[in-house]
């Protein structure tokens, strides 16, 4: 019902359009210095804005090419554009650096006046009493969240995005018959296709990542600790963060300066004390590169686990870093992480957070991991997961979890080593072992770190995310390319802890010298006139 409203909604906002003069702005791969332009000039108000990505929603979501990005859309978004556009024409000034900026968050990420799914069924009412930190944080910026996109059930997403009841798959919109990637795929998919200027995504094990390169777009796991993980369903509270993702590097900084920050409510960002930049803008420079020692960890991918066409691209990228002035360190190598495992997602940890996650919002049905696997309402894909995280004991006490803690930290003084001693300012590597499956097709998938945990980096398997998150240290996907049948490929650097702005640099000098991101076809300009049946 909800949705058929903003369906409703959405269709009076395409014919306000179609009556309305043409504007000089191009909604479609609009910056938020494009549209904050128009705002200043008079050109555009906010209103007229959220209508024009109303509108391509309406479109192109759950029609045409039917991306099928977007669970829920926010019935107050014209309201709160009306308020902003008030309080600009009263003052003169901008609210905040986000002013009059849609952005779309993952669905596992609770905001107001919408429902909080997770993908689950069980939760497709469910509707939290306030915001997540960072959505306030969004809000507080002069940002409007426009709605929520759809992700892999609880999270439990990878190679691919369809393992979800309630939305269903999303589709990548430069190829439809391809995944978005998961779990942040419905992000990947809409911001790639003009459906809101920015998003925000979750990562854990490579859920901004992935779909960033799969969707051609910049996006951030940030340190862990500098960005709130209050009022997001967690799956790994040791690993989790909430990420930008954006069309360009400079639209991602501009988010992340928006959600960067300490809060009382989540432990881990006391870490980040010192280590918040005033602005993550203010280290885009063209010539960022020059002089970085990038160091190729060759380790994870290999002829053994990599599509060769990936291998052969990546090798263009490693010229292209270097004719941007970076000295690329290749070989570079880590010794210790040929013999040490994967370290696991328990079922111990994901039940422990979970269930604290679930105490917090009184009301919220099926409120114990026990009570969500005795349902059976979640896709089957996850079901005996499910039934394992609700059969685990105390995560105090899980032998397992308390090994995967050893390997993770042993991880990360194996990687100090080796960078202190190669002088290395950030580690290179693709995003992804491989392009993007078919949709649907779970038969020909290569295995992932989720089916193979205990893989090691010589193992079959897509993943190379892991590294980052094993580390839970900044690492981002930046667009290096297009295979196959025109399907996006990316660079993933990697810096140490708290390195978030050093990194952020390099991806914006690499993406000035290449320009590889371009608009995908599925999903063309409407025009004036919006095409309705």
């Amino acid at each position: 019902m909800r949705h058929r409203r903003l369906s409703l909604l959405a269709v009076l906002a395409a014919a306000l359009i179609a009556s309305a003069p043409a504007h000089a702005l191009q909604i479609e791969e609009a910056s938020i210095a494009d549209i904050q332009a128009a705002y200043r000039s008079g050109e555009l108000s906010t209103r007229q804005v959220v209508e024009m990505y109303l509108a391509r929603i309406e479109a192109y979501d759950k029609q045409g090419p039917y991306l099928n990005s977007i669970i829920n859309l926010n019935p107050k978004a014209l309201e709160e554009a009306d308020r902003i556009d008030a309080a600009f024409k009263a003052s003169g000034k901008l609210k905040g650096p986000l002013h009059g900026i849609p952005v779309l968050v993952k669905d596992v990420i609770d905001a107001d006046d919408m429902p909080n799914t997770s993908g689950f069924q069980g939760w497709k009412h469910w509707m939290p009493k306030r915001d997540a930190t960072l959505v306030a944080k969004i809000k507080a910026a002069g940002g409007i969240i426009l709605g929520k996109a759809s992700t892999s059930e609880f999270t439990n997403g990878g190679g691919d995005n369809i393992n979800s009841v309630l939305p269903g798959f999303a589709r990548n919109p430069y190829n439809t018959a391809f995944a978005t990637g998961g779990s942040s795929g419905g992000t990947g998919a809409s911001i790639a296709a003009s459906f809101a200027t920015v998003g925000i995504g979750t990562d854990t094990g490579g859920s901004v990542r992935m779909p960033a390169a799969h969707n051609a777009l910049a996006g951030m796991r940030p340190t862990v600790g500098l960005v709130s993980r209050d009022g997001i369903q967690p799956n790994n509270s040791v690993r989790d963060t909430a990420g930008p993702m954006a069309r360009n590097v400079t639209d991602m900084a501009l988010l992340l300066d928006a959600i960067a920050g300490i809060d009382p409510t989540d432990a881990a960002t006391l870490r980040a004390k010192g280590h918040i930049a005033k602005t993550y803008t203010a280290v885009l420079k063209k010539d960022a590169l020059k002089g970085a020692r990038l160091g190729v960890l060759r380790q994870i991918f290999t002829a053994k686990n990599t599509d060769p066409r990936i291998l052969a691209n990546f090798e263009k990228t490693l010229a292209e870093l270097k004719a941007a002035g970076a000295v690329i360190v290749d070989p570079f190598a880590v010794p210790e992480i040929e013999t040490l495992p994967r370290a696991p997602q328990t079922s111990a940890r994901r039940k422990d957070d979970m269930n604290r996650y679930l105490a917090a919002h009184p009301g919220i049905p099926y409120p114990s991991m026990e009570a969500i696997a005795a349902s059976k309402l979640a896709h089957p894909l996850h079901q005996v997961r499910l039934e394992a995280d609700a059969a685990a004991g105390p995560v105090a006490t899980d032998q397992e979890t308390i090994k995967g803690l050893e390997v993770e930290e042993a991880y990360r003084v194996a990687f100090t080593k080796a960078m202190n001693a190669g002088k290395i300012d950030a580690v290179v590597f693709p995003t992804w072992a491989q392009l993007p499956v078919v949709n649907g097709d779970r038969n020909t998938q290569l295995m992932t770190e989720e089916a193979n945990p205990k893989g090691g980096v010589t193992g079959l398997g897509s993943s190379l995310t892991f590294v980052g998150s094993t580390l839970q240290w900044p690492a981002l996907s930046v667009p290096s390319g297009y295979l196959g049948q025109g399907l996006p490929v990316g660079l993933q650097i990697l810096g140490r802890a708290w390195d978030d702005a050093k990194i952020v640099g390099y991806a914006y000098a690499y993406e000035q010298a290449t320009r590889y991101r371009r608009p995908p076809a599925s999903v063309p300009a409407l025009g004036p006139v919006v095409a309705r049946d």
